[in-house]
């Protein structure tokens, strides 16, 4: 309580200031896990959403009577994975969101765990907090942990661990041991807020990590004082459409593609037409997003991921036409598109 007390105590400064201020927030299932006296994390599915549903409330609940003390109006928002992958609910989250900070609402989201199952679930709330930061095109991402920032290894192991003070290329991290250590209550770890942070800085967001424990870093960091670990924001290379497809909808398949089909790809410049696909793996329906692989060579097992993209066929329907001009295409399926992928649907990595 006493952590979230001052958190709040900084949102709600940064509220008097005019800022629009966005919570991404954790905690509903160890919440309910500690009215229900659970000794441990759950690890059924069914478990952990009765745990989440138990929590919620009460979460909320908490912030709510921090924030109005403090003279700050919230809202809870839950989201699901589905609300961010399917691009009509994706827009009507960002016009929720919008207008509840026109409203100068703070709002309080959470991943709708009493609904989300392994198949459709964020995974943590480090990826939901940069997926909204997407959203709403931020001006800044913090992320909050119980330690200083990103170090060279896990500081709780490798007492020689030193703090990353800066990041401006991700490739420096390569040979860093980033784990996958978390709390007994939570799901995520410093791993999943480098890629949170990979992803905002993508689209053109600095972002920080920093220690939300001790309330002075926090402060630090909204004073744009040196704290934590900064990551540089990056030219933002797509439109926000392409920054959705690329990190928010789900990939249901794979489009194999040979040399020539990868050059037109690479450059940005041309659809992918069926005469380039050589193989399609999974099962997929036409306006699905399917990873697109350069088809391996050699000793490869498997070829290098080149782009990602909405696909006008089937999986059924691909098959039929692999290798095949458009108008070989279109004999055997004569409503086809002449695009397997259009070049304005698909994202280069």
């Amino acid at each position: 309580m006493d952590v979230l007390a001052a958190v709040c105590d900084q949102l709600a400064g940064l509220h008097a200031q005019g800022a629009e201020v966005i919570v991404v927030t954790s905690g509903a299932i160890a919440r309910g896990m500690r009215v229900m006296n659970l000794p441990q994390r759950p690890s059924t599915i069914g478990a952990l959403q009765a745990a989440s549903a138990v929590g919620q409330g009460k979460l909320y609940r908490i912030y709510d009577e921090l924030l109005r003390d403090r003279e700050v109006t919230s809202a809870q928002v839950l989201l699901t994975f589905f609300d961010m992958s399917a691009r009509t609910h994706y827009l009507n989250a960002r016009l929720t969101l919008s207008t509840l900070l026109d409203w100068r609402v703070l709002p309080v989201i959470n991943e709708n765990d009493t609904t989300a199952t392994d198949e459709i679930s964020f995974g943590d709330n480090d990826f939901l907090a940069a997926q909204v930061a997407v959203l709403v095109a931020a001006d800044e991402l913090i992320l909050l942990t119980d330690i200083d920032g990103l170090y060279t290894a896990d500081p709780r192991l490798h007492p020689d661990a030193h703090i990353v003070s800066e990041v401006s290329n991700f490739a420096d991290l390569d040979d860093l041991e980033i784990g996958h250590t978390t709390s007994p209550l939570g799901s995520g770890g410093m791993r999943s807020k480098v890629v949170a942070a990979e992803m905002a800085t993508a689209a053109g967001i600095p972002t920080v990590i920093c220690n939300g424990v001790r309330a002075e870093a926090l402060a630090a960091v909204l004073a744009g004082e040196r704290e934590g670990t900064r990551f540089a924001a990056r030219e933002a290379r797509y439109s926000s459409f392409k920054l959705w497809l690329k990190y928010a909808k789900p990939s249901r398949g794979t489009l194999l593609i040979d040399a020539g089909a990868v050059r037109a790809v690479r450059d940005g410049s041309a659809s992918l037409l069926p005469v380039g696909i050589v193989g399609v793996i999974g099962e997929f329906d036409a306006g699905d997003a399917v990873d697109i692989v350069e088809q391996p060579d050699g000793d490869q097992k498997q070829g290098r991921t080149l782009a990602k993209g909405i696909c006008s066929y089937s999986a059924a329907e691909l098959r039929s036409v692999v290798g095949l001009k458009s108008d070989d295409a279109r004999n055997i399926l004569p409503r086809a598109s002449d695009e397997a992928v259009h070049r304005d649907y698909l994202v280069v990595d």
